[in-house]
């Protein structure tokens, strides 16, 4: 079996287990509102649509840009289901606080253990690193293109998430984020 399709397949496990996992969370408090969430949830689509879609008939989108190989295959495989792991990792450690959209939960908690000692936004890091797994085994134009899709996606959701943490946890918030990277961890102080 192909990495991309090995790769296809863990992707819906994992996106089935996540929906699942959804149940018995926290009533929420305050959300955002349709029109902010647009500018992550469009470019989401794309990326999906781009790495998943198969229907493509645009020459340059298929143009490969990573050969396919048993190695490169394997790494990709790797990959993902790592980012794919750090990502559970980081939605179990947030446990019933975790919503699809920006939310504050009832009673809602700053987490700052587990992968987020690492990182503010770890699912989203978790999610980057497995669709940059997964265009290595797409190894396309498209594939690329739907991991910056993605990053760009996730960089606007957290800047929405960063003001509704600061707006809940004030200067315990403020003190996180300048010792805490966003999606990657910080290499220096």
């Amino acid at each position: 079996m192909r990495a991309s399709h090995i790769c296809g397949i863990l992707w819906l496990v994992f996106y089935t287990a996540w929906l699942l996992a959804a149940i018995g969370n926290k009533r929420t408090r305050d959300r955002a509102g349709g029109d902010r969430t647009l500018k992550y949830f469009i470019p989401v689509v794309l990326a999906c649509y781009l790495m998943f879609g198969f229907d493509f008939n645009v020459p340059w989108l298929q143009f490969r840009i990573v050969s396919r190989s048993p190695t490169i295959g394997m790494a990709a495989v790797a990959v993902t289901l790592a980012g794919m792991l750090f990502a559970v990792w980081a939605r179990i450690s947030l446990g019933r606080n975790w919503s699809s959209v920006p939310t504050i939960k009832e009673e809602h908690q700053l987490i700052r253990s587990g992968p987020y000692r690492l990182v503010r936004h770890p699912i989203y890091s978790g999610f980057l690193v497995a669709m940059f797994g997964t265009f290595l085994a797409n190894g396309r134009v498209s594939g690329a293109l739907s991991v910056i899709l993605l990053w760009f996606a996730w960089t606007a959701k957290s800047r929405i998430e960063e003001e509704f943490m600061l707006r809940t946890f004030g200067s315990d918030y403020e003190d996180y984020r300048h010792t805490t990277g966003a999606l990657f961890p910080r290499v220096l102080g």
